[in-house]
């Protein structure tokens, strides 16, 4: 019997060329299609809840499939992972209606950006963070990172990629804030100063959005702008007074929101 089969996930994207199935070069995607056919011996499409970029991870990520599976729901992630590399792992499975579809399902996306203001690299940070060399005034980001609440045009922080009808879009959060840490631990900077994690939370992004956000933020931490230009940046719609697109290795998909959808819920997807 066919099934929608919805998959939670996530993945250290370091080694490959985002999600989507490239034709010279390893992706999620791929991968993730190779293992549920070999464990299933079917040929079947994996849809994603969003085209990642190269070395861009997700601490969350949903996909789904359709596919004749006998497997329970509980053993599919083991069974999955014993075929995926060991950068990717299947957390959760459940069953969901046969319109599911991981993209178009999802309400809400938040995704978190971290990065460590310090002359020394870290090697356990190192493709996990962006390592910016000068000390950021978190407070400052922090008053930054206000105007880029709501819904208006995002056409400064975002690169030019796939074309879209409209560069308006709604970020319900976007807050700059120290990671707590271990001092015993985890990393702390050479002076003491904290991983800074950015999380912006919207109903969807343009291309590069979240690493341009970033980008101005650190512009405002290092005082190349005021927290206040960040409205200013927005309505002038031009890239180029917006801060720089910071390195994908500091980006991280990090929550998920999906309304009417019971059988996720479990996996704290509810919205």
């Amino acid at each position: 019997m066919m099934k929608n089969i919805a998959l939670v996930l996530s993945y250290d994207g370091t080694a490959y060329h985002g999600w989507q199935v490239q034709k010279n070069g390893a992706s999620i995607q791929q991968a993730l299609t190779d293992a549920v056919g070999r464990l299933l011996g079917c040929k079947t499409y994996v849809s994603g809840v969003g085209r990642t970029d190269a070395g861009v991870h997700a601490r969350r990520y949903v996909a789904n499939f359709k596919a004749p599976c006998t497997i329970p729901m509980d053993r599919l992630p083991l069974a999955l992972n014993a075929q995926l590399p060991e950068d990717i792992a299947v957390s959760g499975a459940a069953e969901v209606p046969e319109g599911f579809d991981a993209r178009f399902d999802c309400t809400k996306k938040e995704y978190a950006y971290y990065l460590y203001p310090s002359r020394l690299r870290d090697p356990f940070l190192s493709g996990r963070a962006y390592r910016y060399h000068y000390p950021l005034d978190l407070q400052r980001m922090q008053e930054g990172a206000k105007y880029f609440v709501g819904r208006q045009d995002f056409a400064a922080v975002r690169s030019v990629g796939t074309p879209v009808k409209s560069t308006v879009r709604t970020v319900f959060h976007c807050e700059a804030e120290a990671v707590p840490r271990d001092p015993d631990a985890l990393w702390r900077g050479d002076d003491g100063a904290p991983l800074i994690r950015i999380r912006v939370c919207g109903d969807g992004f343009l291309y590069n959005m979240v690493r341009a956000i970033a980008g101005t933020l650190v512009y405002v931490g290092g005082g190349k702008l005021e927290p206040a230009d960040v409205r200013r940046v927005l309505l002038s719609g031009d890239r180029e007074q917006a801060g720089p697109t910071l390195p994908a290795c500091g980006l991280f998909m990090n929550r998920l929101w999906y309304a009417h959808t019971p059988a996720l819920d479990r996996f704290g997807l509810a919205d």
